[in-house]
């Protein structure tokens, strides 16, 4: 028993008859399909069509219909795309943004007191070239040549019982900021002592950081007389007097460096040195 369709419907199943309808054969004559008949009563044309095949065509609109839960797309200029990924863009950035500056905020260093010598821009590309052990830890302002003067005894006896590294900052009479990182805090010794986290800094005006070349290993040094960083090469990276009044700094081999400050020989302003790790 078969249904009968309309000529109108029969389009709907054209495709589907196309792939299984009548088959050429050797002879090249079109062979029927067994599965399905046309009948003509009256005017009207009908198409007898087995269940099976009915069932198989309705799957397949189906299949191929929109569901009802489909989205709707939305037909946007070229300029409108772009102008929506640049805001979305422009999110983006604002959230990386805010993150950057938590960060930088967190890698401010803490000061225990008011430095006379570091402004902002010191401290933060000074704390952003610390070694990592020394991170997050406030800075203890042991020396400073306004508080304690100028003596390098005085420098000596603060820095004792220490174990952390030490920052040493100088000004000169010429305005320029620079010093020196020790692994080690100073102290008087016969030999020379100091790591490879040993490193010269100068702000002249901007930033400049110089670390251990390997060539060799002359990082500090001290006696009651001077204080010197550096060496190898005939002369000092940097050399500081008793008084703490005069000071030296020229190449060496110990840091490949350039003189910290704009002459050679220079008159010492003020003199702070913090401790970076409890």
């Amino acid at each position: 028993m078969g249904i009968a369709y309309s000529v109108g419907e029969v389009d709907h199943l054209y495709s589907f008859f196309v792939q299984w309808g009548p088959v050429v054969d050797d002879k090249g004559k079109m062979k029927r399909c067994k599965s399905c008949n046309v009948r003509k009563i009256g005017h009207s044309a009908y198409l007898i069509v087995d269940k099976e095949i009915v069932g198989l065509s309705k799957a397949l609109r189906n299949t191929f219909s929109k569901p009802k839960g489909a989205k709707k797309w939305e037909i946007i200029a070229l300029k409108d795309s772009t102008r929506r990924l640049s805001l979305c863009n422009s999110v983006e950035s604002e959230v990386e943004e805010s993150e950057y500056q938590s960060e930088s905020e967190e890698d401010f260093p803490v000061l225990s007191h008011e430095s006379q010598l570091l402004d902002e821009y010191h401290l933060q590309k000074l704390a952003a070239h610390l070694p990592p052990r020394t991170q997050g830890y406030p800075w203890q302002l042991m020396y400073s040549t306004v508080n304690h003067g100028s003596s390098l005894k005085t420098l000596y006896r603060n820095m004792a019982g220490l174990d952390c590294p030490v920052l040493l900052v100088i000004k000169d009479v010429h305005k320029k900021v620079f010093g020196a990182f020790s692994s080690d805090p100073f102290k008087v010794s016969k030999y020379c002592y100091g790591t490879g986290e040993t490193f010269l800094f100068s702000f002249n005006p901007d930033f400049q950081q110089y670390r251990w070349s390997g060539e060799n290993s002359y990082f500090v040094s001290g006696n009651w007389e001077s204080l010197q960083i550096g060496g190898g090469g005939g002369g000092f990276a940097l050399w500081l007097d008793a008084d703490l009044y005069r000071g030296a700094s020229f190449s060496c081999p110990t840091f490949h460096n350039a003189p910290l400050s704009t002459h050679e020989d220079f008159i010492i302003q003020d003199v702070e040195v913090w401790t970076v790790q409890n």
